[in-house]
């Protein structure tokens, strides 16, 4: 109601023309018009302020989705801030950049751990990367092995560590410090330079071995609980460059006509004998991939998407993303669909609903370009705060999408249109990461002997008991979930509003609610999570007395 135009048309109007005859009633006419524009406004802004309430009020979500971060060291993008600095500060600079993401609903972290066959843990027989210390080679001051340290920190914070590594980078263009018993040097035939790289030959059967040999280390020795490959195999395309490997695949061509069918062959069997080694190795360790968004246009193939990506992942960089998940050698899949959807050429809801056709029943996490967001952007509908949000909510209407993955973390930390205000309301609920039944579908057993108390002025103490015995597959109880509800509410373990929290099993089998509301009656029940948060039946259920 335009309450300035219904008292000037109603009240003043008439007022002005019939001021001596009608002034004791049009003044009264007017306090009455005022007293029911007031029960107006009144009543009015009671229901925006329930609009208000339930705008602002937090979306439950889904109980399971997999909320994550790419941390990227190459060229120090995310951590450490820069080259050189002592282990003290290294290590609470992580902690820092961990702290900040959990806030911001954060379930899992990617950890670049190798950017150019350089090594940010100990375990390794590639060098010391430059750009944890400064010098290629050089050991972190004082002496600690980062990836283990990533690993204690992450796991504490109830974050999955992923460790990613860059698969073809022998040395980069921004590299400054290389060793003269590097890799790229005491094995020159192994390389392809290229605008300014030194790549790995995917052609050579050694090379793709050594790669192997690499990921299997790191699964070996570490607790890590996936291994992740970025979007680099060939590289992308370069104006007046050529990949001269043709003495390579006259040598190596497997019986091959077609050197672009070869290389894309060289690429399957990378990530086929990666797979296949990791579930030798450890085969709770996850895989995943996240390659450029378009697997292949439309216009070439008619199984590919209705877009017209410059540089589709089967076509410039032989990478036939799309067989990885058919063939089931991936448990994961991110496409980093970096565009918004007002993009004419590559529009997000194009590519997503692509994506969810094509992942043939493993996980489909989407890669996010948080970096793009930015006020005043060029860049089609990067400038709008909505972006992301939007872009997480279209996810969530497709049962195929399993979670999300941004790039990266700084553009996070930065929060640029209050990006990561947007996430902490988005993912505001905890939430567990989806299950992997082809690796693991048997749940630990209950806990057991839940019981509740009053402590004080701190809240309520809930303790519990490891289950009796351990299931089938034997595996240990890695963590737990605490639910709250109200006494006479009707207990369900899927609604993630009322998980109170999600603990690692570090031998504390206890947890206190600070946040109760002293008039309420609650009651608890705890449940159990395997390593790949499979998760038991409830408990007994325990309640104040």
């Amino acid at each position: 109601m335009n309450i300035a135009k219904v008292t000037k048309n109603n009240l003043w109007v008439k007022f002005f023309s019939n001021f001596e005859q009608n002034l004791q009633n049009s003044i009264s006419m007017y306090f009455k018009k005022a007293a029911f524009c007031l029960i107006i406004y009144a009543f009015l802004s009671g229901c925006s302020k329930k609009v208000t309430q339930q705008a602002i009020s937090k979306p439950v979500g889904p109980k399971r989705e997999f909320r994550a971060v790419w941390v990227a060291t190459i060229d120090n993008i995310d951590w450490p801030s820069r080259k050189g600095l002592s282990s003290e500060i290294q290590q609470q600079d992580f902690r820092t950049l961990l702290d900040k993401q959990k806030s911001y609903g954060m379930n899992a972290v990617l950890v670049q751990v190798r950017a150019a066959a350089d090594a940010f843990y100990a375990r390794s027989k590639e060098p010391w990367s430059e750009w944890l210390t400064g010098e290629q080679g050089k050991a972190p001051e004082p002496y600690y092995d980062p990836m283990t340290f990533m690993i204690q920190e992450s796991h504490q914070r109830g974050l999955e560590f992923h460790a990613w590594l860059n698969m073809n980078r022998g040395a980069h263009r921004v590299s400054k410090s290389i060793m003269d018993d590097h890799i790229t040097k005491t094995k020159p035939e192994w390389f392809l330079t290229y605008s300014g790289y030194k790549l790995f030959n995917l052609g050579i059967p050694e090379v793709r071995a050594y790669i192997t040999d690499i990921v299997v280390n790191i699964v070996k020795n570490y607790d890590v609980d996936g291994i992740h490959f970025d979007d680099y195999f060939y590289p992308y395309t370069e104006p007046n460059e050529k990949l001269r490997d043709e003495a390579t695949f006259k040598k190596y061509n497997d019986g091959y006509k077609n050197i672009e069918d070869w290389r894309r062959h060289n690429v399957d069997l990378v990530v086929k004998n990666v797979s296949e080694a990791i579930r030798r190795e450890k085969p709770k360790v996850k895989f995943g991939i996240s390659p450029s968004g378009v697997w292949r246009n439309a216009s070439t193939d008619p199984m590919g998407s209705a877009t017209q990506g410059g540089q589709p992942s089967y076509d410039n960089l032989y990478a036939d993303t799309r067989k990885w998940v058919k063939e089931g050698w991936l448990d994961y899949i991110t496409p980093q669909i970096y565009f918004s959807f007002e993009f004419d050429k590559v529009p997000y809801k194009v590519m997503t609903d692509w994506w969810t056709k094509n992942s043939f029943g493993r996980h489909l996490y989407i890669g996010h370009g948080a970096y793009r967001v930015k006020a005043g952007s060029k860049e089609i509908g990067w400038e709008n705060a909505n972006q992301i949000p939007r872009q997480i909510r279209y996810n969530r209407t497709k049962p195929q999408i399993s979670g999300s993955i941004f790039f990266s973390s700084k553009s996070l930390i930065n929060n640029e249109l209050s990006v990561n205000d947007s996430l902490k309301k988005i993912y505001y609920y905890p939430a567990l990461t989806p299950t992997m039944p082809w690796k693991d579908k048997i749940p630990p057993n209950a806990p057991q002997n839940v019981k509740v108390q009053k402590v004080a002025d701190f809240g309520v103490a809930i303790t519990w008991e490891l289950p009796a015995s351990l299931p089938k597959d034997g595996d240990e109880v890695q963590g737990f979930v605490i639910y709250r509800f109200d006494e006479n509410e009707p207990i369900n373990l899927e609604n993630p509003s009322k998980i109170l929290q999600i603990v690692r099993n570090e031998g504390i089998l206890s947890y206190t609610d600070k946040n109760h509301n002293r008039e309420n009656s609650y009651i608890y029940v705890v449940t159990a999570l395997d390593r790949l948060q499979n998760e038991s039946v409830m408990s007994n259920v325990a309640k104040l007395k």
